[in-house]
């Protein structure tokens, strides 16, 4: 079992689709790394934007990490405060 997988999110945004796919690789993998391709936009607030609203449709067990143009997802066995 490999701790890490990686997924791009296009001009699309985040959709039920891209949540779904976020789900799949959740069974597998304790962490994914997101992606954001140019055409989803390239401003830090937007990707901000887009890693809020990751987690507010996934839930308390996971944070989320900005590092530039990636965001990176960590599921937790716990809820986190």
């Amino acid at each position: 079992m490999t701790i890490q997988s990686h997924v791009q999110l296009g001009k699309s945004g985040v959709t039920e689709n891209f949540i779904k796919t976020l789900q799949d690789h959740f069974r597998k993998h304790d962490m994914v790394k997101v992606s954001v391709l140019k055409n989803a936009g390239r401003e830090r607030e937007k990707i901000h934007g887009f890693a809020e609203e990751i987690l507010k449709i996934l839930g308390k067990n996971y944070t989320a990490k900005t590092i530039g143009f990636t965001i990176f997802l960590k599921k937790w066995r716990k809820p986190v405060r």
